[in-house]
């Protein structure tokens, strides 16, 4: 059996929202107590719309990591990933429940935590290896790897106030990214820097990772997700719903951010041509051969496409394009040198399979043509 690195047994943190800030004299805790009938009357005895609740940002949480894993924790905003991460790595404790950790930690919750504008970035470096718990040795031995991976090294004597943003961050993950901890925690800050350095970021996470370290990393990237762990927790509303590998982990995460509009029934369609042939269905099959409207990047796609021609025996060709959600097309099928043709019902089904499916994490939209290239469209359905 794996040695355990991480355990958690029944994890929750409650907060209460709209609670008083604490009093620091009598004269606060007099007039408190003297309005208290007025707001009573102000709720019409209903009592007080803006009296403390309680909040669950996590509740009943429980998991096992071993040593050497890396798991990926996912879930949309405000699921409670990051509130687990403070809790493991002993920023906030839990209301209820504990967590054991085996090992030295390391956390990448707020990079750039502790840098001052008015230090160099070399003094930055230091102040903040050291907030992060690297000894002075360890900084100064590691020191020029840090600068050469962060590519400050003409600017690291300047005030750090003087740095763009990027070069802030990117100076920031690379201390953070040389800490040699046995359990590493990192929140989102794979998203720093331009997508060289993004690359960059991804390839010293996957060293860290063939290091044997156990690492829990949180991201809305997928494809670093899919990339770099083995395994995933996904939370919901501050409750672990599946514990999973990341390509079912991801598929339910996709799953839960896909807006409804993108299962309308067919007459929400905007479509156009002629109508000689009229699509009447699209169905997404994914490699399980179940109907979907999500997948997995490098999975294959089924596109089912059915419909009805006012006449026997039509020939026409077929052309589909995804959509991205800011309305680029990402990819054209097209085959102009195979006609398909009706039955002898006047029906058609097509069956267009997309091998290992390699685009980015998000949603995309179908642009289904059928018609004679050049000459005629029977249908075109926008956004299917």
């Amino acid at each position: 059996m794996s040695e355990i690195a991480i355990c958690g047994v029944g994890l929750g943190k409650r907060y209460r929202i709209g609670a008083l800030s604490h009093q620091t004299s009598l004269r606060e805790r007099i007039t408190h107590t003297m309005k208290a009938p007025l707001r009573w009357l102000h709720s019409n005895g209903r009592g007080n719309s803006n009296a403390p609740r309680d909040y669950w940002a996590l509740r009943d949480v429980t998991f096992d990591i071993a040593k050497g894993e890396v798991v990926g924790l996912i879930g949309r905003n405000g699921a409670g990933k990051s509130t687990l991460l403070k809790i493991l790595s002993r920023v906030t404790q839990p209301t209820m429940g504990r967590a054991e950790i085996h090992g030295r930690v390391g956390s990448l919750l707020e990079v750039g935590t502790g840098f001052h504008p008015e230090l160099t970035g070399r003094e930055n470096t230091y102040l903040n290896g050291a907030i992060l718990g690297m000894a002075k040795k360890e900084i100064e031995r590691k020191f020029d790897e840090i600068v050469a991976f962060a590519e400050v090294a003409n600017f690291i004597d300047t005030p750090i106030k003087h740095y763009s943003s990027g070069m802030q961050m990117r100076l920031a993950f690379a201390v953070a990214a040389h800490l040699d901890p046995e359990v590493l925690f990192v929140d989102e800050v794979l998203a720093v820097g331009d997508a060289q350095f993004q690359k960059k970021c991804l390839g010293k996470m996957e060293e860290v990772s063939r290091q044997g370290r156990t690492i829990v990393l949180v991201s809305h990237n997928m494809g670093a997700i899919g990339q770099l762990c083995k395994r995933c927790l996904v939370l919901d509303k501050g409750k672990l719903i599946l514990d999973s590998t990341p390509e079912e982990a991801i598929a339910v995460y996709v799953r839960a951010n896909v807006s409804s509009t993108t299962e309308g029934p067919n007459h929400t369609w905007e479509r156009s041509g002629s109508q000689l042939a009229r699509i009447t269905s699209i169905e997404l099959i994914d490699n399980r051969e179940l109907p979907c409207n999500s997948i997995s990047m490098g999975c294959d796609l089924l596109v089912k496409i059915s419909g009805s021609a006012q006449k026997c025996g039509m020939t026409f060709t077929l052309a589909i394009q995804f959509i991205s959600q800011n309305g680029i097309p990402v990819l054209y099928l097209y085959d102009q040198f195979s006609m398909f043709r009706t039955g002898e019902d006047g029906t058609f089904l097509i069956q267009v399979r997309v091998p290992k499916v390699l685009l980015m994490p998000g949603s995309y939209s179908l642009h289904v043509w059928i018609g004679r290239a050049g000459q005629e469209t029977f249908d075109y359905v926008k956004h299917a």
